[in-house]
């Protein structure tokens, strides 16, 4: 492949455009130019070639990755499935993960505390949180540890019962209280004694 041209981009002030003799242009940066050596007239073998490829998309996917994060925590498995799903190959995709990584922007086990921390303030059960933590791909041998940070929700579990009980409340209403606190990852057991619990706490005088 034979590099007939380097063209500066006006927009883009680092960028230009590197035309090839069969008609192909790719975009590449000074760093670019200057780790392959390019300039024209120079004659890139079918490896360089390949090479410059592979660079211009690990290139392109760390800079994607770093946009979709943004301000936002996100697992490793959720940025290598945006990128993939961006087109990024899988293997380009984890490359870039393992960049992410290493230089701090994904951090599976402090993101999987953050998970849990989020949730058990909302008053959300262990089984709402395991399943945030796998909807997210976080690997099972970091949820031990992020369980385990969860502090005392009672209070967070408490507020939620306020917004649907009184003391007035009829058996019903305690029975749908407590599938309510079921969906939100509670065991039966378990939320049937924190909202009688509740209730008695409000039948106690003042």
């Amino acid at each position: 492949m034979k590099i007939r041209e380097l063209v500066s981009l006006e927009d883009k002030r680092d960028k230009f455009s590197v035309l090839f003799d069969d008609g192909a242009d790719i975009k590449v940066t000074y760093a670019q130019i200057a780790d392959f050596g390019l300039y024209s007239g120079r004659e890139l073998s079918d490896d360089e070639y390949a090479q410059l490829r592979d660079d211009l998309e690990l290139s392109t996917a760390k800079s994607r990755a770093l946009r979709i994060l943004g301000s936002r925590n996100m697992s490793a498995f959720d940025i290598s499935k945006r990128l993939i799903d961006k087109g990024t190959s899988r293997e380009t995709a984890q490359k870039t993960v393992q960049w992410l990584e290493k230089i701090g922007a994904v951090n599976d086990e402090a993101y999987a505390e953050m998970i849990a921390s989020h949730y058990s303030a909302q008053g959300y059960g262990l089984a709402k949180i395991k399943d945030e933590l796998y909807r997210r791909g976080v690997a099972r041998d970091l949820w031990e540890d992020a369980l385990e940070a969860v502090g005392d929700t009672s209070g967070a579990v408490n507020a939620f019962l306020g917004k649907k009980l009184t003391s007035n409340s009829d058996t019903s209403d305690i029975r749908r209280t407590v599938g309510a606190l079921q969906r939100r990852g509670f065991g039966y057991s378990e939320a049937k004694e924190a909202v009688d619990r509740y209730m008695e706490n409000l039948d106690e005088p003042v």
